[in-house]
């Protein structure tokens, strides 16, 4: 027979074993149909004196149309002396992209990063690149299946770069380690994000700390109020030790394994700061300053985070269907916990502190991570607009 598209429609699964159909035209090719109606394309061929059979792949999943493309290359291999079984023996022996993702978090992300990331790697690792590409070749992912993935995330662009950007480092190590020649994840275009600029009002701040104020864990409310009145990053403060506070000079040492730079910082505390940590050495129950259920320190302040805007009216509300029809109410915080650190820099920003001083006191190493809140220090700006006002009234220039 001739295997055509319109040929596999007809097949019927025979009463014992296995039948195949064997093409007229390409030599060894074949159909092949199990009693349970399994339909595969194979190819017989000889080598090395022994005849061997190669299984193409299934159908529907392939078309007779792919199948017959692929045997015809097959025998100019073959022909040239290229076994297709000792090259798909050499393709199982190659790592699976969760073999990378394990090296990739052993290797380089515990030695190098901070829980947080990790943690995050981890997420994006099992809920969007492994159920994708897990059991897939590291040598078999192509710039098209990257850019399949990147796309499919689109409605989250800022989560989508996230993503691409962790392929993108998992793929150079396998480069470096040799486990393919090219990184697939380089020249994928990243798609536009804003820029996540949101911080408290002074009116906003007055609603939270009377949320605060009224939640009845103490301890974490002022986890939060101490993200506020210094502008730490919250794995910064979770872990923090009580040997790393000195509350008579008024300062906190952060260890340069818990900083973003990997450098000791050292910074000062303002008195509302000083009176909170005070309160809490005195009712210290371990030596982190806030300690964990267990273990170790406290690792999230998420939940209660999202209760506390809930009560500050600070989160949006959202509906959504449930399995069963029933309509689901949701509460949404409408800032994140990291715009603390942002409401901490645009206040002393605002008030006229140089953005020199800010940038030490938010222990950035780089002038320009912390130009990204010169625009409100316009007091000057204003000032000389004011010339030009003050010509056409007739008046004299003031500052």
């Amino acid at each position: 027979m001739q295997i055509t598209q319109r040929a596999m429609k007809s097949l019927r699964p025979p009463k014992h074993g296995n039948v195949i159909f064997w093409d007229d035209d390409i030599p060894g090719f074949g159909a092949r149909i199990t009693v349970a109606g399994v339909i595969a394309f194979v190819l017989n061929y000889r080598m090395g004196g022994r005849q061997h059979r190669h299984t193409i792949a299934r159908w529907p999943e392939w078309t007779a149309d792919a199948a017959r493309d692929e045997a015809n290359e097959l025998l100019q291999n073959i022909r040239r002396g290229v076994d297709p079984l000792e090259n798909r023996k050499n393709d199982r022996e190659q790592p699976t992209v969760r073999e990378l993702a394990d090296e990739y978090l052993e290797r380089h992300a515990l030695p190098h990063k901070r829980p947080g990331s990790i943690r995050n790697d981890r997420q994006m690792l099992e809920k969007i690149i492994l159920p994708r590409f897990g059991r897939h070749r590291v040598s078999a992912i192509s710039l098209r299946d990257v850019q399949a993935l990147h796309s499919s995330l689109r409605k989250t662009p800022y989560h989508a770069n996230r993503v691409l950007s962790l392929l993108s480092k998992m793929f150079s190590l396998a480069v470096d380690w040799g486990w393919r020649d090219d990184n697939p994840a380089e020249g994928v275009e990243r798609f536009h994000e804003d820029r996540r600029e949101k911080w408290l009002t002074k009116d906003e701040l007055i609603r939270l700390e009377t949320a605060l104020r009224e939640y009845p864990d103490q301890e974490t409310a002022d986890a939060i109020r101490l993200l506020i009145l210094t502008g730490a990053r919250s794995g910064e403060l979770l872990k923090a030790e009580w040997p790393q506070f000195d509350l008579e000079r008024g300062t906190w040492t952060k260890p340069s394994h818990h900083t973003k730079q990997n450098q000791i910082e050292t910074v000062p505390l303002n008195r509302a700061a000083i009176v909170i940590l005070a309160d809490l050495f005195e009712r210290r129950r371990s030596n982190y300053v806030f300690p964990g259920r267990e273990q170790g320190s406290r690792v999230t302040l998420r939940r209660p985070w999202i209760q506390v805007l809930k009560a500050a009216g600070l989160a949006r509300i959202e509906q959504e269907q449930g399995k069963r029809g029933r309509l689901l109410t949701r509460y949404k915080p409408t800032v994140r916990i990291h715009d603390l650190r942002h409401t901490f820099a645009s206040h002393l920003v605002s008030s006229g502190q140089s953005l020199h001083i800010v940038g030490k006191l938010l222990g950035h190493t780089l002038p320009s991570t912390t130009a990204r809140y010169a625009h409100l220090n316009d007091k000057a700006l204003r000032a000389s607009t004011n010339v030009m006002g003050n010509l056409l009234s007739g008046k004299k220039a003031t500052r």
